[in-house]
């Protein structure tokens, strides 16, 4: 086509709307006062809202609440929103349909100029995520979620719940042993909600002196103790429109406790030493490698406290009930190693360490495990890291005797990806990361792991 009739093709509305309209992006174009004056067919699918119900209005009037969640540039403010988006910022963000489905989208923000150049609105790009998500945790595709990584059937179920969270705020507790990844898990589900992009806000109950918790939790003001010379803002304040991470929180004392409740119920706390009682709109998510319903019964842990921590119960699984999930996190954690160091030469493990890493128990989990692989690399001469490169607890595997079935494998892993493979075992033996003949000889020795119905 020449250019000139190009030109003419664009410069029509019509014409360019229908050009639009046929985009598998969603496309939604507002001005500074976020009055929406563009809205595609594609995003008309994926948000669920009719282009009635959309142009000239408020996006967040339309949408009831930021568009983008906290990453929403034009949430508290309107007149210098425009300077923050000086180039195309690109994000992943969980939206709520008009039926109130949850869909995972891509966003592209770009700013629109006018011919001088002038910042005169937003134009975001939307691609549907949701379905693709969806056939790889059921195809057993989806080796990690954010900064987790594994495809264990155990993990993929960990996986959901966080994405079945996105579009909730309700308080969740994370547990299970040292080292299995709570922090990761936290992080991933304040990614996942309408908080991505607001602050996330870690805090080690157990890592501070017990006369310094409560400041750091609620703040305090100037004069409250020796050493407050001014005014301080508590962790909580400083979460406001995020999330707070309360790791270790079976260790918070008692007088802790009741204030921490008092927070759950209110939404309302007061700094040390002050008078003015403080509001913050924050999600807590709590953590333990305790049992909480043991620290209850000890009555060192508050029986309603724990209610209302343990509204979502995460459990983490530890290293050794899913060790097929070991030669992928040594994949991740030598990529990771090569790219921090700027080393062009990939290291890899030997087949003869590889067997002792996986026959391990990891009492540390997978901390135990990127410490361990951080060690053999130091030790490593060549590009191979061999079984004496290993610590040695891990060397010392060897002289164990080995008791009882392959710990390779177990029932529910092989019976979970028979089942999602449809009984395929050349498949179900890539999903579990093991030869075909070790599921053979697994499922030779353990018949009723073979689903009734394949």
């Amino acid at each position: 086509m020449p250019e000139h009739q190009f030109k003419k093709l664009i410069s029509d509305t019509k014409n360019l709307i229908r050009i639009l309209d046929n985009l598998k992006e969603g496309i939604i174009a507002h001005d500074l006062n976020r009055r929406i004056f563009f809205f595609n067919h594609e995003a008309e699918r994926i948000t669920g809202y009719s282009r009635e119900e959309a142009l000239n209005r408020d996006c967040h009037e339309t949408f009831g609440a930021p568009f983008c969640g906290e990453r929403c540039l034009f949430a508290d403010r309107r007149e210098d929103a425009h300077l923050h988006l000086t180039d195309r910022l690109e994000y992943p963000v969980n939206i709520l349909t008009r039926d109130g489905e949850s869909r995972k989208v891509e966003m592209s923000v770009n700013p629109l100029r006018d011919e001088n150049g002038e910042i005169f609105g937003v134009m975001a790009m939307l691609r549907d995520m949701t379905d693709f998500l969806k056939f790889q945790m059921k195809s057993g595709e989806m080796t990690g979620f954010g900064d987790i990584i594994g495809r264990d059937h155990q993990m993929l179920q960990v996986f959901q719940q966080i994405r079945d969270l996105s579009s909730y705020d309700f308080p969740v507790h994370v547990y299970g042993e040292t080292g299995t990844g709570k922090e990761l898990v936290a992080e991933a589900i304040h990614e996942e909600s309408r908080r991505g992009g607001g602050p996330f806000v870690p805090i080690n109950c157990g890592a501070l002196p017990e006369g310094l918790i409560e400041s750091e939790l609620f703040g305090h003001v100037k004069g409250a103790f020796t050493g407050a010379i001014r005014d301080k803002k508590g962790r909580f304040e400083l979460a406001h429109g995020g999330t707070i991470f309360l790791d270790e929180v079976a260790e918070l004392p008692r007088d802790l406790q009741v204030k921490l409740l008092r927070f759950l119920q209110t939404g309302k706390f007061d700094r040390v030493g002050g008078e003015k009682t403080v509001s913050v709109d924050v999600r807590i998510i709590s953590a333990t490698n305790k049992d909480l319903k043991n620290e209850v019964r000890k009555e060192t842990f508050r029986e309603d406290l724990f209610y209302r921590l343990n509204v979502i119960p995460i459990h983490l699984p530890p290293l050794r009930d899913r060790r097929n999930d070991i030669p992928l996190l040594i994949q991740h954690f030598l990529h990771q190693f090569g790219i921090d160091h700027d080393h062009k030469t990939q290291l890899a493990v030997s087949r003869e360490a590889l067997s002792q890493m996986m026959d391990y128990d990891w009492p540390g989990n997978v901390r135990q495990l990127q410490n361990a692989l951080q060690f053999a690399i130091v030790k490593c001469n060549g590009k191979l890291i061999l079984p004496a490169d290993l610590p040695m607890e891990l060397r010392e595997v060897v002289c164990r005797p080995r008791r009882g079935p392959n710990k390779k494998l177990d029932y529910d892993s092989v019976r979970a990806a028979l089942e999602k493979t449809g009984g395929n075992k050349v498949k179900a033996a890539k999903l579990l990361g093991v030869g075909r003949a070790t599921l053979y000889r697994f499922i030779n020795e353990h018949p009723e792991t073979v689903p009734e119905i394949l």
